[in-house]
């Protein structure tokens, strides 16, 4: 499989290639050359295939040859190794729960493919390769850990001073290793442009292999499909016409489930749940894309104004406006409206969700006005006790800490503080 700059002004680049240079020399996303449909069998006899068989045989086409399919199994095996489970809230809405990695949050799937995918294919380079990441949240432990103690991988996460979570903060900073941490004055958008300003910087990549793990990589982004393709295993023949609602801040999640739909998922709609950062929202309502400043919220993951990969959203629709709003439906919630999700889904259903899973439930409910005989499937993309204090001061109610929590509350925190890209750059060079 070969793929393109979305910017259309680079060379064609292989899956290697694409992965370890992260964005192509034209600042585009790396998109590949074509999606090949599964056979109509593989889905008519998915519930009798196992989970890493799944995986696997809706991976390979966009990775094969450069990673053998012996390898590629076994990464394949090695990243799935939790569960995915699908949680009914009631006749119309059920969960799909996928916080039950190493870090609790949904991240854990690609950071955990991309850690082994760029570990192979650098295993027998001399070459130290710098993985640089900007996080609103849950990409940088995800990242933190996948990559932790990967030989020839030095990662340098930016996140944003005061806008993630106390725990979400304690995952990222407190690992040591190969994994720094740098503390940015700013908001998720101003770390992201100066991971992508670092990408261009001769001066910079004439010295270091840099490669990113932000969804922007076709290696943390592609492997999102997975858990799509187990839930219709899950739900195949229980329901009609299967709905997803995906929080959604940079869209590489909703985005992996797409690619799942083109390989032949028979999913009805997709539907983008934001928060108050509405860029799509309003896309939808004006027909003009203008990305604004990020506002913070208490679901920060989503706290993009600029999300990275709508345009490969995009271009999956051909770039046609109406195809795609035929498929996607986009909402937009306050923090007073997810908070009273979260209540209601407590007091209501017995159900703990997080913030972000909240606004997916509300994007559900919106949905299912218009559209009463769909079943919906919000994504829950980490746990709530990575929100507690959100959480527990909503419910009333105490949350149990799990030990992937536990194990790094009390670590003392080890962060490097900068404010402008000047600093990244002195840091990288230095």
């Amino acid at each position: 499989m070969n793929y393109f700059s979305l910017n259309h002004n680079s060379p064609i680049s292989t899956f290697k290639n694409a992965v370890i240079r992260g964005i192509a020399p034209d600042k585009g996303l790396y998109f590949p050359e074509k999606i090949s449909p599964l056979p109509r069998a593989f889905f008519e006899n998915i519930d009798n295939i196992s989970n890493v068989e799944i995986a696997y045989q809706a991976i390979c086409q966009f990775i094969e040859p450069e990673i053998p399919e012996k390898d590629l199994r076994k990464i394949v095996e090695e990243t799935l190794s939790f569960d995915f489970p699908v949680v009914p809230i009631n006749d119309q809405i059920s969960t799909l729960e996928l916080f039950h990695g190493p870090t609790m949050a949904f991240k854990d799937v690609g950071g955990r493919f991309m850690a082994r995918c760029l570990g192979y294919f650098n295993k027998d380079s001399n070459r130290e390769v710098t993985v640089l990441v900007a996080t609103s949240g849950d990409t940088g432990g995800a990242v933190a850990h996948g990559f932790l103690g990967v030989e020839g991988v030095q990662v340098v996460i930016l996140y944003p001073s005061g806008k993630v979570s106390d725990i979400q903060e304690k995952q990222l900073t407190t690992l040591g290793q190969n994994i720094t941490a740098l503390e940015v004055d700013g908001v998720f958008d101003d770390c992201q442009a100066m991971v992508k300003s670092a990408f261009l910087d001769e001066e910079i990549t004439s010295n270091k292999q840099l490669t990113s793990a932000n969804s922007i990589n076709v290696a943390r982004w592609l492997p999102q499909m997975f858990y799509y393709l187990f839930t219709y295993k899950h739900l195949k023949g229980k329901v009609k016409n299967l709905v997803f609602s995906v929080p959604s801040g940079n869209y590489g999640n909703i985005c992996a489930g797409f690619v799942a739909q083109k390989l032949g998922m028979p999913a009805k709609h997709f539907i983008a749940s934001n928060n108050i950062n509405d860029v799509v929202p309003r896309y939808f309502k004006t027909g003009v894309y203008e990305p604004l400043p990020s506002h913070q919220t208490i679901s920060n993951a989503m706290d993009v104004g600029d999300p990275s990969n709508f345009v490969r959203i995009q271009e999956l629709f051909n770039n046609d406006f109406d195809q795609l709003r035929s498929n996607l439906t986009s909402y937009s919630f306050t923090d007073d409206e997810t908070k009273e999700a979260l209540s209601e889904l407590y007091y209501t259903y017995g159900y703990i969700a997080d913030p972000h899973g909240a606004v997916g439930y509300l994007g559900a409910k919106n949905y299912l006005k218009s559209n009463p005989k769909d079943h919906v499937v919000f994504l829950e993309t980490a746990h709530p006790t990575k929100f507690l204090d959100t959480v527990e001061g909503v419910i009333n109610t105490n949350v149990v800490l799990p030990p992937q929590i536990l194990e790094v509350i009390d670590k003392k925190k080890v962060a490097t503080s900068i404010a402008t890209y000047d600093e990244l750059k002195s840091f990288l060079l230095k």
